[in-house]
């Protein structure tokens, strides 16, 4: 007895110790976290920005310090494992030696290249316009692929594999975004299933749940007040819509299913036009660039932009071709507006393809024997991969160019027109309205930039997260002395599921590009890491076959079709079964609910009932 007593006080000091240490732990991380939360980027700046304009246009900067963070880590992944281990041996640093394989069964002639850096005196304009096209002396810099022809380096007694670890090093960076693209949208999804879950509670969330607390600006509440208002009308014209719809006989069913038809192949007609547009620019470009530049630098300049050019306009047109043609197809609002932004998308990635498609269908251009040496036209392209870069480079060149400019040079003067100039035109005009969904397309369309670009030119992050961290303060002086918040905003903009969503469409496009390039497209023998190898993928089972054989055989194992038919039925059971439970608690939270709703009607008789017999 005495021992149970003995043993009952001593776990009990032990839990009053263990409870103590969890409560000075908790208060600890509590502290730090505060703390910590000081030293979040533009902390101040998007907590300003949302006491004036809300959570909607909040959000587009919140997305935008979600960029900075993630080109930033991307950066660093790629300056540790690949430019850091080359600067290193270069310059000798930690005693290490560069290692280079003599390339085996290769012509000699696929393996010149002759980059085009300056020699001599230079002229200023010249350093200019290699710094906006990638090429001179930025050519032969850690900016692009061509700069990194090692095999491996020797740090002391250590054998670094850089090879190896470029190709590592792309996976990691393509691997780490989509994770953390599906982490930061799982969240966003979960509150757009609840918060559409049951429509018919909408208006009842308008009215009483629909202010937003965080204004503190009266303008700003004026404009929250509008825009409740229109919601609230647009869901009543949506109610219209559809009971019109249903209403509808068969000769207005015939015509506006034609009327959609017709303005569908005027769209496609567009795209086609777009992107054969793109397609000749860039073929046109790419086999005369060389030639003009001997004779003019500044046409040679102008076009090497061609196809940047094109594609900026053709993002700038086809949008408002778009939003006009929409109008005549008699969708209800909130469709119209998916409709529009799915078409918007579209064409603003698949051009960044187009451009692709025609860069490989000229590298790959084998007619004449032209490929017969190497596996590709390595006449025009002696380094494919660097030239590439350099595509995707002068795209995010251009992008952020044409960014600053519509700032400088249409935003501002605007308001000092609609300020300063009485003329009814220019006030009707008015002041121009801050659209969350074009310009969160217009940063995407740059991260799928450097997604894509990345694996051609390493350095393509950090110049990214310099664009988008000038682009942050631009946008917020545009907001504040220049633009209006939008008086209609889309649903979706308070929150980040949108955006992260589009993000996503825009990551897997970057797969396939790179995808093809690594495990198809012959690498260039004169320049980059996987000059050796027929393709930048065969270095992944050269380095298995330097493992152990029960090693090797594991690996190649769970690679071939006997382990991966059997774990994708595997999968495909879980997911039926994942979905197949989903479906059983949507079905118990729709009894609950129709429980509750029973519960306020008995609620209700019962009071009236109380009411009467007191009556």
């Amino acid at each position: 007895r005495d021992s149970q007593q003995a043993e009952t006080e001593r776990l009990s000091r032990w839990e009053k110790w263990r409870r103590t240490s969890s409560k000075s732990l908790k208060k600890a991380l509590s502290e730090v976290k505060g703390l910590s939360s000081y030293l979040v980027l533009w902390r101040r700046d998007i907590r300003s920005i949302e006491g004036k304009f809300g959570t909607g246009i909040q959000s587009y900067f919140s997305f935008l310090r979600f960029l900075v963070l993630l080109n930033f880590i991307i950066f660093i992944l790629m300056f540790s494992f690949v430019i850091l281990p080359t600067i290193i041996s270069t310059f000798g640093l930690f005693n290490s030696t560069i290692a280079y394989i003599p390339p085996k069964n290769i012509d000699d002639i696929c393996t010149i290249y002759k980059p085009s850096g300056n020699k001599g005196l230079v002229y200023f304009y010249t350093y200019l316009k290699d710094l906006l096209s990638g090429t001179g002396f930025l050519e032969v810099t850690s900016l692009f692929y061509g700069y990194y022809s090692i095999d491996a380096v020797w740090i002391s007694i250590m054998r670094y594999n850089l090879p190896l670890a470029y190709l590592l090093a792309t996976f990691a960076y393509l691997a780490l975004s989509f994770l953390w693209i599906i982490k930061r949208s799982v969240e966003g999804f979960k509150h757009n299933l609840v918060h559409d879950a049951d429509p018919f509670q909408s208006y009842c969330n308008k009215v009483f749940a629909g202010w937003d607390f965080c204004i503190t600006d009266p303008n700003a509440a004026r404009l929250k007040h509008r825009s409740l208002q229109y919601e609230l009308q647009t869901d009543l014209q949506e109610e219209k819509l559809k009971q019109k719809i249903a209403e509808r006989r068969m000769e207005e069913k015939l015509r506006i299913y034609s009327l959609r038809i017709f303005i569908n192949i005027i769209v496609i007609a567009i795209l086609s036009g777009c992107f054969y547009s793109i397609y000749r620019v860039t073929v046109f470009s790419q086999e005369n660039s060389n030639d003009i530049g001997n004779a003019n630098s500044q046409v040679n300049l102008l076009v090497q932009y061609l196809p940047s050019m094109v594609i900026t306009l053709a993002n700038f047109i086809a949008p408002l071709i778009f939003a006009f043609l929409i109008k005549f197809e008699e969708y209800t609002p909130a469709f119209e507006i998916k409709l529009t932004l799915l078409r918007c998308v579209f064409v603003r990635l698949a051009n960044i393809g187009v451009l692709l498609f025609s860069l490989w269908s000229q590298i790959s251009d084998c007619g004449s024997d032209k490929c017969k040496p190497c596996g590709y036209n390595y006449k025009l392209y002696p380094c494919w991969e660097s030239d590439v870069g350099q595509e995707m480079y002068k795209l995010m060149i251009f992008d952020f160019i044409v960014i600053l400019a519509v700032a400088l040079f249409a935003d501002f003067p605007r308001k000092l027109l609609v300020t300063h100039c009485s003329c009814k035109l220019v006030q009707w005009f008015g002041h121009k309205e801050f659209e969350i969904s074009d310009n969160v397309l217009e940063i995407i369309y740059g991260q799928t930039i450097c997604f894509i670009g990345t694996f051609f030119s390493p350095l393509l992050p950090a110049i990214a997260t310099i664009k988008y961290f000038i682009i942050f303060y631009v946008k917020k002086i545009v907001l504040i002395h220049t633009r209006k918040p939008a008086a209609r905003p889309i649903r979706a903009s308070s929150s980040n599921f949108f955006f992260l969503v589009v993000l996503l469409i825009g990551l897997l496009l970057a797969f396939v590009p790179l995808g093809f390039s690594i495990a198809r497209i012959p690498s260039s023998k004169a320049c980059g890491p996987f000059r050796n190898f027929n393709t930048s993928w065969e270095v992944i089972p050269d380095t298995i076959l330097q493992f152990p054989t029960g090693l090797q055989q594991f690996l190649f194992g769970i690679s071939s079709e006997a382990f991966a038919v059997p774990f994708f039925v595997i999968l495909c059971i879980i997911m039926f079964y994942v979905i197949a439970l989903a479906r059983a608690h949507k079905r118990v939270v729709e009894q609950l609910r129709e429980q509750l709703v029973l519960e306020s009607r008995d609620k209700m008789f019962l009071i009236r009932k109380i009411t009467e017999a007191q009556k």
